[in-house]
């Protein structure tokens, strides 16, 4: 039996953390630098503090329940309600001035995610999904069927974009877009702003919330490699990636699966 829902109490104190971490994201925006991770990936001061305001948060709102975040622990805890934490996803963005980044952070319950909160503090939006109960948008719940289901569009990742060189004499089945954040491709398809989206490389906490959000609004997620309703508590994930198709409807995978398939060839 899953562990009970969060409780008002707890949504509304989620709701005033993610305000306090998107008030100094804001603030720090522009007039912030970033330097290298081991991996690569960049990191800013800013990145650092939200995961431990988040962290902590979550650790006084939701005592005994295990956290995995991009900047800290990065074990599958061994409780049976865990967070999965990016607290800034776009950090690439973030640091070029480009204002376009997202704050994601879910819930699993039994290994997948029960809750989750996905936040774009540049244009005050925040999504809340719960599993089977659906997902609203600043409080205001979104009725999937009032989606845009015209768009032509496809989101890549700069990874992802290396499929166009290994075909490129078959025409891609869309007008591609590259948004930068993981989280943010994806939640792009479950609006109805594109039709697809294709991730070569993403992590845990890339995905978590967006997970979520996708199901509720009843999008299709082909899973390339890896299908994270298998891990393990303990398993790290600091270098497992969970490459996937995410589109509107199970007929538009097919359509992309000839192509999210090339990521896999060597």
């Amino acid at each position: 039996m899953n562990l009970p829902n969060l409780t008002h109490n707890q949504l509304s104190e989620l709701d005033s953390l993610f305000e306090l971490v998107s008030a100094r994201q804001i603030k720090d925006f522009g007039n912030i630098s970033a330097s290298n991770k081991a991996d690569g990936s960049l990191i800013t001061s800013c990145d650092l503090w939200s995961d431990k305001t988040i962290v902590d948060g979550l650790a006084s709102i939701a005592p005994g329940e295990g956290v995995l975040s991009e900047e800290g622990g990065k074990l599958i805890p061994n409780t049976k309600a865990y967070w999965v934490v990016d607290p800034l996803d776009g950090t690439t963005n973030f640091a070029a001035g480009i204002p376009y980044w997202s704050i994601s952070v879910a819930r699993f319950v039994d290994g997948r995610p029960q809750s989750s909160f996905l936040i774009i503090p540049t244009l005050k939006k925040k999504f809340v999904s719960i599993k089977d109960n659906g997902v609203w948008l600043n409080n205001q719940k979104i009725d999937p069927k009032q989606r845009n289901n015209q768009s032509e569009c496809i989101s890549l990742c700069s990874r992802s974009i290396k499929i166009l060189q290994k075909n490129p004499n078959s025409v891609f089945p869309g007008k591609i877009r590259l948004l930068g954040v993981s989280s943010l491709n994806l939640t792009s398809v479950a609006m109805g702003q594109t039709y697809g989206a294709i991730e070569s490389t993403p992590k845990i906490w890339d995905i978590a919330a967006a997970w979520l959000l996708l199901e509720e609004l009843n999008c299709s997620i082909e899973w390339l490699e890896i299908d994270p309703l298998n891990l393990v508590s303990g398993q790290n994930l600091s270098d497992v990636n969970f490459p996937l198709i995410a589109c509107r409807s199970a007929e538009k995978i097919e359509i992309l699966k000839p192509w999210g398939n090339l990521l896999l060839e060597k």
